[in-house]
């Protein structure tokens, strides 16, 4: 079966987005597929691709996050597969408030087990749709980054650009 393919210019540089029936297969920060389909899982590799020029409520969420909105980027369908601990942690990824990271030890104990930080940051390193699964809102216990697949410049110019969002949005 065959995925859609959407590459789209952000301030962040293009974000490419591979998808199928209407959910993310995998998406990042780069121009072309071939950096993104290494993360999808064998099971769910398309066989080919249709560049399109939009992909409706997906190209949609990724304008608004762009236009200081970003929650319709957590209503997106994602389709990716893992064991059950990662797939729990890519679920609890998406309730991160935007403006708000957590450390990769918070992280660990909102998946359910606060021993398990390697395993969640294992689950930010294999997170094939980046921004609609944002492990970009995790950090390490002493305030730096971390990693991002995607660079470091891009990962704190997203949360910089969610806490200006997050102090906008207060009352």
């Amino acid at each position: 079966m065959k995925a859609q393919l959407l590459t789209m210019s952000t301030p962040d540089g293009p974000f490419t987005i591979i998808a199928r029936d209407g959910a993310v297969l995998s998406s990042g920060w780069t121009a072309g597929p071939g950096a993104l389909t290494g993360q999808i899982h064998a099971d769910l590799l398309p066989a080919g691709f249709e560049t399109v020029t939009g992909l409706g409520a997906i190209s949609e969420a990724v304008e608004a996050f762009y236009a200081g909105t970003p929650g319709p980027a957590m209503e997106v369908p994602v389709l990716q597969k893992s064991g059950p601990f990662r797939s729990h942690a890519w679920d609890v990824l998406r309730t991160v408030a935007p403006g708000h990271p957590v450390t990769y030890t918070e992280y660990a104990e909102l998946s359910g087990n606060a021993k398990a930080v390697r395993a969640a940051a294992s689950a930010c390193a294999f997170n094939a749709a980046a921004l609609f699964v944002p492990c970009h809102r995790v950090v390490r216990s002493d305030g730096s980054l971390g990693g991002f697949r995607w660079g470091l410049a891009v990962k704190e110019r997203l949360l910089d650009r969610e806490r200006e969002f997050a102090l906008a949005a207060r009352p």
